[in-house]
């Protein structure tokens, strides 16, 4: 529920419909498009009730271990940017 905007939507909105949401997102960010459902398949999983399949680990997703200290593998210097 974190991910709710609530100054936009205030209270009114349905906790499952967060969760379904966020659910059939991941399964349109699958590394295979073929794992991927199709925008017909993303509606009715979006209007139905039902199951949904797990999603597999997505394509953007790159599990690492940083050592105490380390700020980067690649030794490049992350740089927050502070707006003006």
């Amino acid at each position: 529920m974190e991910l709710v905007d609530h100054a936009a939507v205030g209270d009114s909105f349905c906790p499952y419909e967060v969760v379904r949401s966020i659910e059939v997102g991941l399964l349109c960010v699958q590394q295979c498009p073929d794992d991927r459902p199709t925008m017909s398949t993303v509606i009715l999983m979006l209007g139905s009730k039902g199951s949904l399949p797990q999603p597999k680990q997505p394509g953007f997703f790159t599990e690492r271990t940083i050592l105490e200290g380390q700020c980067s593998i690649h030794e490049i210097s992350n740089t927050l940017v502070d707006g003006r």
